[in-house]
């Protein structure tokens, strides 16, 4: 089973290339802090949706405990980057704190994973949620290691490589959306795959895929680990952004917050996760600064969304159009 058609990639990643450049004009048309720290985390909780929605929009797999794999990314890259033999490498400790992370959180997926998919329904939800929050309750135990309920402070060194410094702002900001989004070109060319389709396959018939020689249980466990490790990579961005990791992000309440974005932006759509995290942070931000009543506020959107237009609003706007 392939992984990856090359047909339409020159064109994805060309523009993705274009969006880069456009957002790196953007910082300096734009000078304002605020505005770029909210692209940046656009970015970051993007990809920690779009991981999600590989399960849920894909495979049909609802997973509550998803968080696991975000905050074993940034614990990793944060522990990593205390660590004085990481920080030995001088230059290279970057990367090498963030491809430990996404191995860290591999690693961690396929374990979680080959439990968890051989159940079906609430059963597979709930039971990634107990791996979550005894992921959360380890975090807070290990106070010597993790900084227990206070999170992992103290901040770590970012010493530059390949003539990024990401003590800079705009050196991080393009290195963010750099990352992210050659995550989401190759993400688009799995998601565009027969692997992908295969997944498809599953989710709307899983006798069907079986009697054809698929091995429903070896695609789920892939999609499963893809997913954790696209998460764990989101996990360390944010780490990298906030020079840090918190115990609430191992809590079931941060798995909450993709599936927000999800139904917000859509989940039959590639896109449509990444919308979500649009709208989520900018009423994130909008809300915060003017009310303290965020989660009924929030809670109203998503109601609005579920009941008004039944759908995410990037799958109600492709609706819309394809009927024109």
């Amino acid at each position: 089973m392939k992984f990856f058609k090359r047909d339409n990639f020159k064109r994805d990643a060309f523009i993705g290339l274009v969006v880069w450049i456009f957002l790196l004009i953007f910082f300096f048309i734009v000078p304002s802090p605020g505005i770029h720290d909210i692209i940046q985390k656009v970015f970051i909780l993007g990809l920690f949706a779009m991981s999600l929605n590989i399960l849920i929009g894909y495979l049909g797999l609802v997973a509550f405990g998803h968080a696991a794999f975000f905050a074993a990314g940034a614990y990793t890259l944060g522990l990593f980057l205390q660590s004085s033999a990481i920080v030995s490498l001088g230059s290279l400790s970057i990367p090498a704190a963030i491809i430990s992370a996404i191995f860290i959180s591999t690693v961690l997926a396929a374990f979680i994973g080959a439990i968890c998919i051989r159940l079906k329904d609430i059963y597979f939800s709930f039971l990634t949620l107990a791996f979550q929050m005894l992921i959360y309750s380890i975090i807070l135990a290990l106070v010597d290691i993790t900084g227990g309920d206070q999170g992992l402070m103290g901040g770590f060194p970012k010493p530059p490589f390949l003539g990024i410094n990401l003590g800079k702002p705009f050196d991080f900001y393009a290195f963010t959306i750099f990352i992210s989004i050659i995550t989401i070109v190759l993400l688009r060319q799995l998601i565009e795959s027969p692997f992908g389709y295969g997944l498809r396959m599953i989710r709307d018939n899983p006798e069907r895929p079986a009697a054809l020689g698929f091995n429903n249980q070896r695609h789920k466990l892939i999609a499963f680990i893809i997913a954790g490790s696209i998460a764990g990579l989101a996990g360390s961005l944010q780490a990298l952004l906030d020079v840090g990791a918190y115990p609430e992000w191992a809590f079931w309440a941060k798995s909450a917050e993709p599936l927000f974005m999800i139904l917000l932006g859509g989940m039959h759509s590639f896109l449509g996760p990444l919308m979500g995290a649009l709208i989520f942070e900018i009423l994130n931000d909008f809300v915060t600064a003017n009310t303290r009543y965020y989660g009924l506020v929030l809670g109203l959107v998503i109601l609005s969304f579920v009941l008004g237009l039944r759908r995410g609003l990037l799958d109600w706007l492709l609706i819309k159009f394809y009927r024109k």
